[in-house]
């Protein structure tokens, strides 16, 4: 509650009123972002898989990633990862027990508007995937990668990339029940850590199976990361373009059926 002077000194009047929108989103995005650095499920599927599997893969020989150092191959995919771990599961699961629980219901009548909490949602997703990004990229520099390419494109790449992960964990976390959130979310990251070209390239799977697999979200934003982090491409225009049509659906789809109760 603020106050304001009415001319005796010391005399004042209640003046209540709401925050100013910015100040009310910067809020409710550090919050969210407080609780997802301290949840330890969250950290797991965050930081400690994706730190594990990068340095695992760069120094046992388990997967054959072609010619060159291994890690120049697996640190386009474990950014992709995190990623995919950050918006899409710990999103999902986050938000679905937030609904269950009824915080969903309770914010969605404060004065912070729906839109204004799920961008505060996003400004939490997005500084935990710097935090990712600026470790994962230590760890693979300490292990000997070399990247290429400039960071325009590798910045496309993580925004849309962003968009459609967040798009399709809020649709799933705004349909399902919470715990059905939290195995189906689980089960893709899962799935997808193995079929997305992450560790595994596509290369080895069948041609019939590369055709479907490299229209996921993660393929499109792992090969595309690789195109430019490993091979020095330019803009890859494809996997862009694959990554915006997910968002658009995922984030549509989220609007439009998302269920705050």
């Amino acid at each position: 509650m603020t106050t304001t002077e009415t001319g005796a000194a010391g005399t004042f009047t209640p003046k209540p009123g709401a925050a100013p929108l910015p100040r009310m989103i910067r809020a409710q995005a550090a919050l969210e972002t407080r609780m997802l650095l301290r949840n330890g499920e969250q950290l797991l599927l965050t930081v400690v898989i994706p730190t594990l599997l990068l340095v695992l893969f760069s120094a046992v020989d388990i997967v054959d990633t072609g010619s060159g150092k291994p890690v120049d191959f697996l640190a386009p995919g474990v950014l992709a990862l995190a990623v995919m771990s950050t918006a899409f599961t710990g999103q999902a699961i986050a938000t679905g027990f937030e609904r269950r629980y009824g915080v969903l219901k309770r914010l969605a009548v404060s004065p912070l508007p729906r839109w204004a909490l799920m961008t505060a949602k996003t400004c939490a997703v997005l500084v935990t995937e710097v935090l990712q990004t600026v470790l994962l990229t230590a760890i693979a520099l300490a292990l000997g990668w070399s990247p290429q390419g400039g960071p325009v494109p590798v910045l496309l790449l993580l925004v849309l990339g962003t968009a459609a992960f967040s798009g399709l964990g809020l649709l799933m976390a705004g349909t399902l029940k919470a715990e059905a959130t939290l195995a189906a979310a689980n089960l893709v990251f899962l799935l997808l850590l193995v079929g997305g070209g992450v560790i595994v390239p596509l290369t080895k799977f069948p041609a019939a199976a590369q055709s479907v697999l490299q229209f996921l979200p993660v393929s499109a934003l792992s090969d595309g990361l690789r195109d430019v982090l490993q091979h020095g491409a330019g803009t890859p225009w494809t996997d862009l373009g694959v990554l915006a049509a997910w968002a658009v659906l995922g984030l549509g789809a989220a609007a439009k059926f998302f269920r705050w109760e």
